[in-house]
């Protein structure tokens, strides 16, 4: 499953699996043998349905869904700042909420990235998001995810994800195509 499906798939866990309940944000370990549905896959993590709950399963543990773990990024030795927060970009367009098919970027939650340099030619990148409510309880997740995607950029020695909520986020800082996938449009 590369994508959002209108359809759920079935699985059945090959082993124990950490996830993280939705929307409460709290770490489970699924069993193996566990059955459900997978709801969602995007951005490499998916939404699963288990006997009425929804969880958020990592990519590092798709092989306990049956599914590949996503390839390792690479960028060209000689990079440039530019190509790295191209990458960056693309890495923050694959942290999905996971009760939502659309990406932080397009959501409008990321507000600023920044890159630093440290003496030894690694980097440094900054990030301020936000949430869709305050009280979000994928908050943690999703920072996390973000910053775990970018530190798995060569060159990124770190990513430092700071949560912010001035400006507030509305429904306007949507992209079209956030508003055309969730019926706003």
């Amino acid at each position: 499953m590369s994508g959002f499906s209108l359809q759920s798939e079935p699985f059945t866990l090959d082993r124990d699996c950490e996830a993280v309940m939705v929307p409460q944000g709290e770490p489970v370990t699924l069993p193996a043998g566990q059955t459900g549905y997978i709801t969602q896959a995007l951005g490499g993590s998916f939404t699963v349905y288990v006997e009425g709950n929804l969880f958020r399963i990592a990519g590092k543990n798709a092989d306990a869904l049956g599914k590949p773990e996503p390839p390792p990024l690479e960028l060209p030795d000689n990079a440039s700042d530019e190509d790295v927060e191209v990458l960056i970009w693309q890495q923050l367009r694959t942290v999905f909420d996971p009760e939502i098919p659309v990406n932080v970027v397009e959501l409008g939650l990321v507000y600023d990235v920044s890159i630093e340099h440290q003496d030894d030619d690694q980097r440094v990148v900054y990030v301020k998001m936000t949430l869709t409510a305050p009280g979000c309880g994928m908050g943690d997740v999703l920072i996390d995810d973000a910053r775990i995607k970018i530190e798995m950029i060569p060159t990124v020695a770190r990513a430092d994800v700071d949560l912010v909520f001035d400006p507030p986020w509305n429904q306007m800082m949507m992209s079209d195509v956030a508003k055309l996938e969730t019926g706003m449009l």
